[in-house]
């Protein structure tokens, strides 16, 4: 295992930004910064053992600084939507910034991702690691309690990229972490997904609304295109008129996952067939966001100039279900004063 570190860039303050490049024993390589936490990309082999990177992002920080879609990026203290930007907690109203339509997405305005982290670098048992840490004081994004962060992420001789989550809070406040990287098995820069094949292991979903909030339902898959039960392509399903896709322009929806909440399970699967690599997502989290980059538009070059546009990659969001603040229904994403956020989500190539 390997770990290098070389100069990225700067922020407009003169903040220095870095790159940091895990290389385990296979030639399998991960690349992430200290600008948001943010994963920037992931060599891997095809069935030919030729290596492509299939993370999509950015060459140059000042992109990663606009960074609209948040390619890669580390998303906290909450992620996904909160409707009507506006939560209560504890007998408090909090009002939240208005991003989404009339929704709070991704914890606007003051994202996580356009920070500068403090780096700590190791070799775990498991693996080259790289660990983020991030001081997030009373109120910032509008939630309360001063949060100490560290999201971590280790590259194992598995070909698996492991994402630990660490948060602790002195006032009870909102804990659901993500990361949002998307993925085309093909390369980046590889176009359309419609062929690749995805599996999920959710018998339900949440369906969404109009300004794509879940209505509170917990819905079976079976019988709608939302059935991801059984490895099936990408586009199968995605282009026609059932309501929740025409809603979500697409799949952007939670899938309520089988396993046991906290256990850490296979919960997704990703195929490109002509390539042959495949994708495994595990997490101990409750829901993931299968979301096929619906509102991705092309318009901001990314690395090696590849032109990123509708539908050219997918994410899976490991998280608490959106809105959740706001649907006690739904599995809690509120931390209690003191006690401890603690979250592991991996992305395992093969």
């Amino acid at each position: 295992m390997a770990i290098k570190v070389e100069r990225f860039g700067e922020t407009p303050d003169g903040s220095q930004v870095d790159l940091y490049t895990l290389t385990n024993e296979n030639g399998v390589s991960a690349s992430f910064t200290n600008l948001g936490g943010i994963w920037v990309s992931m060599m891997v082999p095809d069935k030919d053992g030729k290596l492509a990177d299939v993370v999509l992002g950015y060459d140059t920080v000042e992109k990663y600084l606009v960074n609209s879609p948040h390619l890669g990026a580390t998303i906290g203290r909450n992620a996904n939507r909160i409707g009507n930007a506006a939560f209560t907690l504890n007998g408090i109203r909090y009002e939240l910034y208005a991003n989404d339509g009339p929704n709070n997405l991704h914890s606007a305005p003051a994202f996580y991702r356009t920070r500068i982290w403090e780096v700590e670098l190791d070799e775990s048992s498991l693996g080259s690691r790289v660990s983020f840490s991030l001081n997030s004081p009373d109120m910032d994004q509008g939630y309360p309690g001063n949060a100490q962060i560290t999201v971590s992420y280790t590259l194992t001789d598995e070909n698996s990229v492991m994402i630990h989550y660490h948060m602790v809070s002195d006032q009870d406040t909102v804990a659901n972490f993500t990361n949002h990287s998307y993925f085309n098995l093909a390369g980046h820069g590889k176009g359309n997904i419609g062929t690749h094949q995805v599996w999920i292991d959710a018998d339900y979903f949440t369906p969404i609304d109009s300004v794509l909030i879940p209505d509170g339902r917990i819905l079976p898959v079976k019988g709608t295109p939302m059935d991801f039960t059984t490895m099936k392509p990408i586009g199968r399903d995605i282009g026609g008129d059932d309501e929740q896709l025409v809603l979500g322009n697409g799949y952007d929806h939670n899938w309520v996952l089988n396993h046991k909440a906290g256990e850490l399970s296979l919960c997704a699967k990703a195929y490109e067939p002509e390539s042959g690599r495949l994708m495994e997502v595990y997490t101990d989290l409750p829901g993931v966001q299968f979301y096929t980059a619906n509102f991705l538009t092309g318009d901001m070059p990314g690395k090696e100039g590849a032109v990123y546009g509708f539908r050219h990659a997918y994410c899976f969001e490991t998280q608490y279900y959106p809105d959740s603040v706001n649907k006690p229904q739904f599995p809690s994403p509120f931390l209690k004063a003191g006690e401890v956020y603690e979250t592991t989500t991996i992305y395992k190539f093969l």
